[in-house]
């Protein structure tokens, strides 16, 4: 079995018993099959999350302090961690990157992302506002800013984030400028 798409190296023992994992077509797609207990190794997208934090018609983003696409802005999020929900994920994450506490408003997307970095992901993000603390890098970021809609910066870190901005965008025109459109990954 090819791991072309993830980039992550293709198991080759089962988890539950150690036998030895084999490719299998199930359900019209080639899976990892245990050649002992017959435990099919799913191999599933990452999920992560984060926020679209907005105060005063501003956004919250965060320069990258490490890779992928380090020294790039953008929103506040990360992978979830075992045992926590997703609405818990976008919370810490915003609160680990910018030291802000916020409270999540609506949903805003669920993108799906083929990273070269990391494979296959899911995102959600989440619109949200501040609650408390204070702004500031944090964690993983080595800036942290707030941004009007002219004002956005043209060198964001991710193809999901730029259209999150453009979903964010279209529920409010009047506050832009020029179209939304008009970002792109660099």
């Amino acid at each position: 079995m090819q791991s072309n798409e993830q980039n992550i190296s293709t198991p080759k023992f089962c988890p539950h018993c150690a036998g030895r994992l084999a490719p299998q077509m199930i359900d019209e797609k080639e899976r990892l099959v245990c050649q002992e207990c017959g435990f099919i190794f799913y191999i599933s997208p990452k999920v992560a999350a984060g926020a679209l934090i907005e105060d005063e018609g501003r956004v919250v983003l965060v320069r990258r302090g490490i890779e992928p696409r380090a020294g790039y802005w953008a929103l506040p999020s990360g992978f979830a961690e075992y045992g926590e929900t997703i609405e818990e994920t976008a919370i810490r994450e915003c609160r680990e990157e910018t030291g802000l506490e916020i409270e999540l408003d609506d949903l805003l997307g669920v993108y799906s992302v083929n990273s070269d970095f990391y494979g296959h992901l899911i995102l959600v993000l989440y619109s949200a506002h501040m609650v408390g603390g204070e702004l500031m890098a944090g964690d993983d970021a080595s800036e942290a800013g707030l941004f009007a809609p002219a004002e956005l910066p043209k060198d964001l870190a991710f193809q999901a984030h730029c259209q999150a901005l453009r979903d964010w965008g279209k529920t409010r025109p009047d506050r832009f400028s020029k179209p939304v459109r008009s970002w792109r990954r660099v």
